[in-house]
């Protein structure tokens, strides 16, 4: 599965917001495992780092772990948000200069076979779920 979505700004300010920012356009609330009791999420910045998020309580909760790390261009992550480890997916995001200071963010998703018979309905939430994070939250937060 394939998003993208065009920002106002440089390459390496969308990198960065996408990354380091994270924790500030994520929606928490319905996209986390702690859900009301979700106060930030991370994205370690360096190969092998984690990607989680953080609870009231001090509690993190892991969702993937860093795979590529190539600023300002790449990143990419396994992808297991709520579930076992060995179910993990693959998350590419790609930032590029399209001209008039615009970025093209473009965000692959990737492994659904590692879900089974469950691969097609999942595909099918993360479809209306990345268009609403990635589209209207980080497109909004750019």
């Amino acid at each position: 599965m394939q998003k993208a979505v065009r920002v106002r700004g440089s390459v390496e300010g969308a990198f960065r917001l996408f990354t380091d920012g994270i924790g500030k356009w994520w929606p928490l609330a319905s996209h986390s495992i702690s859900e009301a009791d979700a106060v930030t999420c991370v994205v370690e910045g360096r190969l092998g780092g984690r990607v989680f998020e953080r609870d009231r309580a001090g509690r993190e909760h892991l969702w993937g772990t860093v795979t590529a790390w190539e600023p300002p261009g790449r990143v990419a992550f396994t992808w297991h948000l709520g579930r076992p480890v060995d179910t993990a997916q693959g998350i590419e995001v790609r930032f590029s200069d399209v001209g008039g200071g615009m970025t093209m963010v473009e965000l692959t998703h990737s492994g659904w076979e590692k879900l089974g018979e469950r691969a097609k309905t999942v595909r099918e939430n993360y479809n209306k779920g990345w268009e609403f994070v990635f589209g209207e939250c980080f497109a909004k937060a750019a």
